[in-house]
């Protein structure tokens, strides 16, 4: 009887490549649901299967548990962030999580980009005028000599600190483990509080692992040391910002633009707060979804799988 294997990444399902075929060809039978799946749905499946391709799907220790009682043996995460995996449920029932470290970080710093870009030169409203025929011409800003603070300098960070220096931008960065190697390369510099950042950048960017410590870590007393129009970035989680504050400093004129490829509950949710406003450009969750990024990470989410059930 072939392994059975639950695939959940819709990210992997609708890009065609490589991927596809060497799953296909593993021997193993294979069941796609579509996520992300809630805590609920999860625990009525997981009993079912021997090892799990996820994407951001509720990976929590009642679902762990019930899956290791089982047959389950493997969790291979699709991507690089595991805040959705109860990591201590996975050591507690001794199972095995992989993830796709260091494969996604130059496709999220392009989107960074495409995100920043698009709000500052109005690229957006533009073309929705041009598509009514509408030829009104706003102006727009520079992103050259601005000061951009980049919040966690991980393979993601340091790809956007490259590209920020290619348009001309200033960089701050700030990380608890700060790569002095990497500053001194490429002439950054490290500042030692996350205030400065705040006090000095006129855009922000975040690249932060969600934990305890960095939960609403972009929050009202936070905004309140930020520049007025600050621009703020997230293409990592969207539990680094609190929401509800977000929302009252964009009013009150403090937040310039929140520009997000994350929010807390995905798919995005009718009449959410953030929708219909100039200021915020949202995507969903697409900043590593390209079709040659899919393929890479799909690629070794596969071989994750494959090496750890022939162990």
């Amino acid at each position: 009887m072939s392994l059975k294997i639950l695939l959940t990444s819709t990210s992997f399902q609708d890009t065609p490549g490589s991927h596809h075929e060497l799953l296909e060809n593993s021997g193993y039978t294979i069941i796609k649901l579509r996520g992300p799946i809630k805590e609920k749905v999860m625990l009525s499946v997981i009993d079912q299967f021997d090892a799990i391709i996820c994407g951001d799907d509720e990976i929590t220790k009642k679902v762990i548990e019930k899956g290791v009682k089982s047959r389950l043996k493997v969790i291979s995460k699709y991507g690089s962030g595991l805040d959705k995996i109860d990591l201590d449920a996975a050591k507690e029932f001794n199972i095995p999580i992989t993830s796709c470290q260091a494969v996604n970080q130059t496709t999220v710093a392009e989107h960074v980009f495409a995100l920043l870009l698009s709000y500052v030169k109005n690229i957006i409203p533009e073309h929705e005028y041009v598509q009514q025929s509408r030829w009104k011409r706003l102006i727009g800003n520079d992103i050259g000599g601005k000061t951009l603070g980049v919040m966690g300098t991980g393979n993601v960070g340091k790809e956007v600190v490259k590209r920020a220096l290619a348009f001309g931008m200033n960089i701050l960065a700030f990380d608890k483990f700060p790569d002095y190697k990497f500053s001194s390369q490429y002439g950054i510099t490290y500042v030692t509080s996350a205030e400065e950042i705040y006090e000095k950048s006129d855009i922000i960017t975040l690249h932060m692992y969600l934990d305890d410590n960095s939960r609403h870590l972009i929050n009202k007393k936070a905004m309140s040391k930020m520049k007025k129009g600050i621009i703020i970035v997230n293409t990592a989680r969207a539990e680094l910002v609190k929401q509800s504050d977000v929302l009252n400093e964009i009013e009150s004129g403090k937040i310039g633009g929140y520009l997000t490829d994350v929010l807390e509950k995905e798919p995005i949710e009718e009449q959410h707060p953030y929708l219909n406003n100039p200021k915020i450009i949202i995507t969903p969750h697409i900043g590593s979804r390209t079709h040659e990024n899919v393929v890479k990470q799909g690629t070794m989410a596969v071989e994750n799988l494959i090496n750890q059930l022939s162990l």
